[in-house]
């Protein structure tokens, strides 16, 4: 199957960027995927070294590509990847996203000061100072620690994610941690499984989900967590209940006291404000780069390298996202599903070795503009967004 680059004249089988086409063929409408546990999935991460292949049975000719089976073609991405890691800084693996998060740390007293003002512009940068570090540290920040991105110490990823994810993100580690890492990463674009189907809310039409609904993310999200403590142990569940609560306190507390608001229903207001200043590139994100693209049955998807390079693509460089979500998330996004293991800058530097590699083994390099993202969810919401996709039969990869 191709890519849906938001031109409603392509035909299926042709990649947004073109480099590849006579694609798989793909079945009806509607159909589920057999089998596959939720409770059974492993995360497919990377670590330096060989990456072995998945085990998965694939129909006959989807297992070679020009005489190389593909544990092959991944095992020799991960050598030039591991060449670039290992020839690269600490500054570089880890320093630069770390001085992204504390230089939004640093940002927060500007922007509760400047909330105090009475005056319009000095009010509303306090709200886009306060929106932009908000969701650099739950997007960027959250992002970066369930993946262990942020340190090389197990004990410290550990903090690091209890204070992004429970803290800043108000949701629970062990749940954000198995639902991304496990099932999304694991299972990219496998119906049933890591499809990206938590984010349709089909009884909602297109313009009310793409324009409206993001606005209750901040307060859908801790919802969502009471409901998936029932899943986790007792002391994590108590843990989490804690961390949300002192975050949002903190929050209030200092729009009380600092930026001096007068009422309550004020200052919780200025949080859902600031809370939802990007949660619409938010919400368009997490579907622009994997619903719309091929979507596998879990056991008919193919191995690594094929699964993420043919269901994940990659949006433009965009100076405000690139900050708040990183760029693992907005124009590295292939890379990171491919090395999730890495930082965003990482993933920036190892884009050109991945995207020439990719299209030299004639495998999809998947782009698209966010513009024309919009454009073709908002044409085709209801094939892609309410109905079930298709599923892409692999009758052998060209």
């Amino acid at each position: 199957m191709s890519l849906e680059d938001g031109d409603p004249a392509r035909p299926r089988g042709q990649q947004v960027s073109g480099e590849v086409s006579g694609a798989p063929r793909l079945r009806g409408m509607g159909t589920a995927a057999p089998g596959g546990s939720r409770t059974e999935a492993m995360a497919e991460s990377w670590e330096p070294g060989p990456a072995p292949g998945d085990g998965d049975v694939t129909p006959a000719g989807a297992s070679q590509r020009a005489g190389q089976p593909e544990e092959a073609l991944m095992r020799e991405l991960s050598e030039l990847v591991q060449k670039v890691v290992k020839s690269s800084s600490w500054w570089e693996r880890h320093g630069v996203d770390i001085s992204i998060l504390a230089c939004s740390f640093l940002l927060l007293p500007a922007g509760f000061l400047c909330l105090r003002s009475a005056q319009a512009i000095p009010f509303l940068a306090g709200v886009l100072t306060l929106g932009v570090v908000h969701h650099t540290l739950t997007v960027k920040g959250s992002h970066l620690a369930s993946h262990n991105a942020l340190t090389e110490s197990k004990s410290w990823s550990k903090v690091w994610a209890i204070f992004f994810i429970e803290l800043c993100s108000a949701f629970t580690v062990e749940q954000a941690t198995y639902n991304h890492v496990k099932i999304h990463h694991g299972y990219t674009n496998v119906i049933g499984l890591g499809d990206s189907s938590t984010w349709k809310l089909p009884f909602l039409n297109r313009y009310v989900y793409m324009f409206i609904a993001p606005l209750a993310v901040p307060i859908l999200t801790p919802l969502v967590a009471l409901d998936l403590l029932r899943n986790v142990e007792w002391k994590a569940a108590l843990r989490t209940l804690c961390c949300m609560f002192l975050g949002f306190y903190c929050h209030y507390w200092l729009l009380l006291h600092v930026s001096g608001f007068q009422s309550p229903w004020s200052a919780l207001l200025c949080m859902l404000l600031t809370r939802s200043l990007l949660a619409h590139p938010y919400i368009h994100v997490n579907i622009f780069q994997h619903i719309g693209l091929p979507m596998f049955a879990a056991d008919h998807k193919p191995k690594r390298i094929h699964l993420m390079s043919m269901g994940v693509l990659n949006l433009p460089r965009n100076a405000l996202l690139d900050w708040s979500f990183g760029h693992s998330l907005i124009n590295c996004h292939v890379e990171h599903h491919l090395f999730p293991s890495l930082s965003d800058n990482m993933c920036l530097k190892i884009k050109p070795v991945v995207s020439q590699y990719l299209k030299q083994k004639k495998l999809p390099y998947n782009e698209d503009t966010y513009s024309s993202r919009l454009q073709l969810f908002l044409q085709r919401y209801e094939e892609l967004m309410v109905h079930a996709p298709p599923i892409t039969e692999l009758v052998g990869i060209q």
